[in-house]
């Protein structure tokens, strides 16, 4: 088995400061190793959104620890974190969180600036906008470059997001419902191209409610009551 390169220890999170506190997670541990298929699954308001945003670093856990590829992410300054992410990690939500003035293409090579750290040369820029293009013909919207977010269906959006993502070739993609604000076509399209992605290598994380997602999946967490157990 592939080493881990996301690793939980006795992970923590609590919401509320007064006498009225919620306790998200509870004390859990996981592994999932470099290259895998994973998927948590549980009824809503039981964690697992929760536990998506901070092996993610986008919130930060009350007790507990996160590795990512080694690196423990719980410690890390804010500038240090924002960069990890940028370039270990790629975010996908239900609710696809495009820029809304911005084409296709231009939404991917946005997400190429935030990762880049240092200003663009004139050959960088034309570097960036072929890569873009290349992930646009990798979710099978090549078409769709110069398209705005309202002149794109559900799942062409979803598929976007997938590409910007994938703008920094993270080694690590989290997607959190990827599927579900579509409808079943759109979604069986959605799906087909993560798992093509998945094939080129990445670790795929994904939140979710299908359970016939999740029957494909190497191996499937589910949180109940903000503990996680392994199906």
């Amino acid at each position: 088995m592939n080493k881990s390169i996301i690793k939980t220890e006795n992970l923590e999170k609590i919401y509320g400061k007064s006498k009225v506190k919620t306790h998200a997670l509870k004390g859990v541990n996981m592994e999932i190793p470099q290259g895998s298929f994973s998927c948590i699954i549980g009824t809503s308001g039981h964690g697992k959104s929760t536990l998506m945003h901070l092996i993610g670093g986008l919130d930060k856990p009350t007790a507990g620890k996160v590795f990512i590829d080694d690196v423990n992410i719980s410690d890390l300054s804010d500038n240090k974190l924002s960069c990890l992410r940028a370039k270990k990690i790629g975010f996908v939500f239900q609710f696809f969180n495009l820029l809304q003035n911005l084409t296709a293409l231009e939404n991917i090579q946005t997400a190429m600036m935030f990762g880049r750290g240092s200003p663009r040369r004139q050959s960088g820029f034309a570097h960036e906008r072929q890569r873009a293009l290349e992930l646009l013909e990798l979710v099978g919207l090549s078409d769709k470059a110069n398209a705005k977010p309202n002149e794109m269906s559900g799942g062409q959006q979803q598929r976007v997001s997938i590409a910007r993502a994938l703008a920094n070739d993270p080694d690590i993609l989290l997607m959190d419902e990827p599927t579900g604000n579509l409808d079943s076509k759109s979604e069986k399209e959605v799906l087909e191209h993560i798992f093509k992605i998945h094939k080129t290598g990445k670790t795929v994380v994904i939140v979710t409610h299908n359970k016939e997602l999740a029957a494909q999946a190497e191996m499937v967490f589910e949180i109940k009551d903000g503990t996680l157990s392994i199906t």
